[in-house]
C-alpha cells in the first residue's frame, strides 16, 4: 500500500448506502477502490485532496432505467446523467437491447424503428453479441453500463417481426439465446409490452424466459403491457404473475400513477405489497417527474407496425390502413379527434429542414397549422422522418407522485431519453430532484433512505457485489454534493439545463466531474453480471 493516495475525501458527511446514519469520515481512493477512515484518524497523503466540508459523500447513483445505450457510444461524456451523479445506468430496457441480435440487418432495423425512443447517432453498430456489445463501453465513457436483454430483440432474432405465437421449440431458442447473454454478462430480462414485436409475447411466453433470467441469476424488468384488462391493475398483475410463474424476481419499471386512473394509488402499491407478503420478489422504480417521453410510434396500434419498419412505413402511405387508423380513433371518442386531444404531446427529433419548424410543437399545432387531421398528421410526419419522432406527454401525476417515491421498495429509474431540443426534464434532473425537492424542502423521506433508493437498493436488484455502498474494498464509485443547494433546474420549457450542488463525482477510482466540470475523463466500463 502506498502512503500516497490518489484520492483523500475529508471533512464531509460519509451517507454509504445501506440507510445508517449519515457519520463524519474520510473516504480513502486507491486505484478503482476505497476504503473508510474515522475522521480522528491520520489519513494517508493525497495526490489529490478533496474538502467535503459540510458535504454528502456517498456512493454513486445507479439509474434503473435509461434509453443512454446507443447514445452514449457517440457522446461518452454522458453530461446529462453523471452531472447528477449517475455512475453506473441499466440500458437494453423496454424489450429494446441492441444485443444479441446476430444478423446486422435486424439491428439496423430495430435502430430504425426505435429512433424517437433510444436515437440513431452515427456510430458504427460492430457488436452482435452481449460480450461485445458490452466491450464498447469498455474505458471509452464516463459512467459505466449494465444492459438488459430485450425480448423484442429475443423475438426478432428467433420469430421475425409479425404477430405469431412462439411453439416450444421457439421458446427453447429464445432461453438459450438469453441465456448464453446472461453468461457474458447481461443483468435480466426486460419487456416492453407497448412495443412491438415484444407486445406480442403473451404471458406464459414472458414467464418462460424470465424463468431462464432467474436461473442465471438475473430479474425480470418490465414496462407492462397498459392496453389489458381493466387498464389500471390488470396490467401490473401480469407482471406480478409472471414473477410468480417463474419463481424469478420481477420488476416494475416507471411504476406510477396517471391522472386518467380510475382509482387512487394505494391500489397500485398495494399489489406490490401484497405480493411481496405472499413471499415474491417484486420491486420496482420510479422516475420524479411529472412528463414521460418515448417515440411517437407508441400511438400505432401493433398490426400496424408487423413486419418491422418497412412494412410499417409501406402501410402508413396506404389510404386504407390510415382509414382503419382513422375509425379506431374515432372509437376512442370525440376528444381524440379534436386538436384538443392532442396539445399534451409534443413533438421533437426532427431532422427534415422541410419539419423543422414543428420541434417542440404539439400535435394539435400541427393540426391547426396544417388543417390536417391526427391520423394524417402522424402518419405523414412519420413518413417524412423515417419514424425517429419523439414525443413528450404528461406521465406521473403530481399529486400522486410521492407515495411512489417514498415507498421502501421503490428505486429510481429515470427513463431517460435524450433525442430531440425538448426531452422530458426527467433526463437531466430526476436524482437532485429528489435530494432537494422531496429529501431537503419537503422531508419526504430522510437524505439516508434516499441514498440508499439511489445505490445499495439497486445494486442489490442487478446483483452488484462490489458497487452501491461505501465500505473497504469497494469499488470507488462515488459522488460529493451539497445538501443544502442540491437541486434539479430542468423544466418542462427548458430541460436541458444541470443541476446545482452536485461537485464531485468518481468512476472506479476516476474524477469524471470535478468542482462542477467535466474532466473528460472516459473510466466507465460494461458492467457484467457475476464478475462486477
Amino acid at each position: 500500500m502506498s502512503d500516497v493516495a490518489d484520492l483523500v475525501i475529508s471533512g464531509g458527511t460519509i451517507v454509504d448506502g445501506t440507510g445508517s446514519p449519515g457519520r463524519h469520515g474520510t473516504v480513502i481512493v486507491e486505484g478503482e477502490r476505497l476504503r473508510l477512515l474515522p475522521a480522528d484518524a491520520q489519513a494517508p497523503r493525497a495526490g489529490r485532496p478533496i474538502d467535503a466540508t459540510a458535504r454528502v459523500v456517498a456512493p454513486g447513483f445507479i439509474d434503473l432505467h435509461s434509453h443512454g445505450g446507443l447514445v452514449i457510444l457517440h457522446e461518452p461524456h454522458h453530461e446529462p446523467k453523471v452531472r447528477q451523479g449517475v455512475t453506473t445506468e441499466v440500458v437494453g430496457v423496454d424489450g429494446i437491447s441492441f444485443a444479441p441480435l446476430p444478423n446486422r440487418a435486424d439491428l439496423d432495423a430495430l435502430i430504425e424503428v426505435d429512433a424517437g425512443l433510444d436515437g440513431d447517432p452515427p456510430i458504427d453498430h460492430d457488436w452482435n453479441t452481449v460480450a461485445s456489445y458490452l466491450g464498447k463501453f469498455d474505458g471509452t465513457v464516463s459512467i459505466n453500463v449494465a444492459t438488459l436483454i430485450g425480448n423484442s430483440a429475443l423475438r426478432i432474432a428467433v420469430l421475425g417481426w409479425d404477430d405469431v405465437p412462439a411453439d416450444a421449440p421457439a421458446v427453447d431458442r429464445m432461453r438459450a439465446m438469453l441465456r448464453e447473454g446472461m453468461q457474458e454478462g447481461a443483468v435480466g430480462l426486460s419487456s416492453g409490452l407497448d412495443y412491438p414485436p415484444g407486445s406480442y409475447a403473451p404471458t406464459a411466453e414472458l414467464a418462460a424466459l424470465t424463468e431462464e433470467a432467474g436461473l442465471q441469476g438475473g430479474f425480470y424488468h418490465t414496462h407492462v403491457r397498459y392496453p389489458l384488462g381493466d387498464r389500471f391493475l390488470d396490467p401490473f398483475r401480469e407482471a406480478i404473475e409472471i414473477g410468480r410463474r417463474a419463481a424469478a424476481p420481477a420488476h416494475i419499471t416507471h411504476f406510477y400513477h396517471r391522472q386518467t386512473h380510475p382509482r387512487g394509488p394505494e391500489e397500485l402499491l398495494a399489489l406490490v405489497d401484497d405480493a411481496r407478503a405472499e413471499g415474491l420478489d417484486v420491486t420496482f422504480d420510479t422516475y420524479p417527474s411529472e412528463w414521460a417521453s418515448t417515440r411517437l410510434t407508441i400511438q400505432l396500434p401493433g398490426w400496424i407496425q408487423e413486419g418491422g419498419p418497412g412494412p410499417l412505413k409501406q402501410r402508413l402511405a396506404e389510404r386504407t390502413a390510415r382509414d382503419r387508423l382513422r375509425a379506431e380513433l374515432t372509437a376512442r371518442g370525440a376528444a381524440y379527434t379534436s386538436p384538443a386531444g392532442w396539445a399534451d404531446v409534443r413533438l421533437g427529433a426532427f431532422r427534415h429542414p422541410d419539419n423543422l419548424r414543428w420541434e417542440s410543437r404539439t400535435v394539435a399545432d400541427v393540426m391547426r397549422e396544417t388543417g390536417r387531421d391526427a391520423i394524417d398528421v402522424i402518419c405523414d410526419l412519420l413518413l417524412s422522418e423515417d419514424l425517429r419522432i419523439n414525443q413528450v406527454t404528461s406521465g406521473p401525476w403530481s399529486e400522486t407522485l410521492r407515495p411512489f417515491v417514498v415507498h421502501p421498495i421503490g428505486m429510481v429509474g429515470t427513463d431517460s431519453t435524450f433525442v430531440g431540443a425538448r426531452p422530458s426534464p426527467r433526463t437531466y434532473g430526476s436524482f437532485p430532484r429528489i435530494l432537494g425537492q422531496f429529501v431537503r424542502d419537503e422531508a419526504l423521506l430522510s437524505l439516508e433512505e434516499a441514498v440508499r433508493k439511489m445505490t445499495s437498493a439497486p445494486a442489490a436488484r442487478l446483483g452488484l457485489r462490489d458497487r452501491g455502498t461505501l465500505r473497504d474494498g469497494a469499488l470507488a464509485d462515488l459522488v460529493v454534493f451539497d445538501p443544502a443547494t442540491v437541486r434539479s433546474t430542468a423544466t418542462y420549457d427548458d430541460p436541458r439545463r444541470y443541476p446545482e450542488g452536485i461537485e464531485h463525482v468518481i468512476v472506479n477510482g476516476t474524477l469524471v466531474i470535478d468542482g462542477r466540470r467535466h474532466t473528460g475523463a472516459t473510466p466507465g466500463r460494461g458492467i457484467r453480471i457475476g464478475r462486477d
